[in-house]
């Protein structure tokens, strides 16, 4: 069969592929009839100028499992511009290839001696290179140049437009996923403020059925003529009352959270979540030098009412005897908050909590990443990262409250 009969093959076969790495797969053996090789990649400029993804047949190098530096290379000079070929006999021994920096190491590790590169141009710009090796050395010459030639001319546009298709996807998918989020975000504020309804309406019925009582008792009991043991009475009612309406203000308003910061107001919450008589124990572990307190306020009491939230449920759910909040910095700044218990806790796989959705929720809000883990116990982590931490100052703080 002719050269001309492969090439039209490679044309048919072509079509119907709509990846580039399908594509190349699909004309690999015609290629090999055209032009031997033991490697055959397709190498992209992408969109920005300065980097290159590469797509192979062959033997499998390091080359298409990560981006590449144009600059840095081997067949720099092609996607610069500043030849539109590139023939050696040895690679391992051209300074072309093998020059500091450059991303050579499957040139080495594959020994591939003999190299043809040929540019891959559209509307007269250089979009790529098509690059052919073989173990042999001298084994390309001026003919198989040539052959490239006419090869790169026919992939050329073909690669261009799938790419230009795979670049469409994958913004139609990251816009999808942004809408599906926010849509998400709207579905978790929306549930939020539901709760925080609810939570007023309880604040509220605590004040009528406590407060309102107590004090309408103790306006019943006020009058003169109170013996010193009335007057004692009444006044233990006050001390009472006083101690019922710091319990209310406490479950809604994190004052201890604003007093003496986060560590001391979650040992707190620990200590009284886990009753006298329990065997359970409990510990925070701050290794980051009270950096939670320097988040904007919004952000820490949200943070502070998920932990709330993570320790309720590992106390009541969890039949755990260790319950541990752990707060740690990584060296790129990213803040991690771990609650976590050795118990045996499961949610309903197709019933989420409405606390552990309250959870999800709230970090979203303040741009926090937020993870469940049931695999050994029970681990709630949540990361905030410089880039997101400042997304607290932005949202209302009744949110976050």
């Amino acid at each position: 069969m002719s050269d001309l009969a492969h090439y039209l093959r490679i044309s048919n076969l072509l079509a119907g592929n709509l990846d580039i790495h399908s594509a190349l797969s699909s004309v690999k053996t015609e290629i090999e009839k055209i032009i031997e090789f033991d490697h055959l990649d397709v190498c992209l400029i992408d969109t920005d100028k300065r980097w290159a993804t590469a797509y192979e047949v062959g033997v499998e190098t390091a080359w298409s499992k990560m981006r590449s530096h144009v600059r840095k290379a081997p067949i720099r000079d092609i996607l610069l511009g500043k030849t539109d070929h590139l023939l050696t006999g040895n690679a391992l021994e051209d300074p072309r290839f093998l020059f500091p920096g450059a991303v050579s190491a499957p040139i080495i590790d594959h020994e591939l001696r003999s190299r043809v590169s040929v540019g891959m141009k559209v509307l007269g710009e250089v979009v790529g290179s098509l690059n052919c090796s073989s173990k042999k050395e001298g084994f390309y010459d001026q003919s198989h140049l040539e052959q490239m030639r006419i090869l790169a001319d026919m992939l050329a546009p073909y690669f261009y437009a799938l790419r230009a298709n795979e670049k469409a996807n994958k913004e139609a998918i990251i816009r999808a996923e942004i809408l599906a989020r926010e849509e998400g975000l709207r579905l978790g504020a929306l549930s939020l403020t539901d709760a925080l309804e609810a939570e007023r309406q309880r604040i509220g019925m605590d004040l009528h059925d406590q407060t309102l009582a107590d004090l309408t008792r103790i306006a019943r009991d006020l009058r003169p003529g109170l013996s010193e043991a009335q007057y004692l009475r009444l006044q233990q009612q006050v001390q009472n009352m006083i101690q019922g309406l710091r319990d209310i203000i406490d479950t809604s308003i994190p004052s201890i959270l604003d007093l003496f910061g986060f560590h001391h107001a979650v040992q707190t919450h620990l200590e009284r979540a886990v009753s006298y008589d329990s065997a359970m124990r409990f510990k925070v572990d701050d290794q980051t030098d009270g950096a939670i307190d320097l988040l904007p306020e919004t952000t820490r009491i949200a943070v502070f009412r998920i932990c709330q939230e993570a320790i309720n449920n590992a106390v009541l759910h969890s039949n755990a005897s260790l319950v541990s909040v752990l707060i740690t910095k990584s060296p790129d700044d990213c803040l991690t908050i771990r609650v976590s218990d050795n118990g045996n806790f499961q949610p309903h796989p197709r019933k989420p909590s409405s606390g552990l959705e309250h959870m999800k929720t709230r970090a979203r809000l303040i741009g926090a990443k937020y993870d469940l883990s049931t695999s050994d116990g029970t681990q709630i982590t949540i990361q905030l990262h410089q880039a997101t931490r400042q997304q607290g100052e932005t949202i209302n703080e009744n949110i976050a409250g």
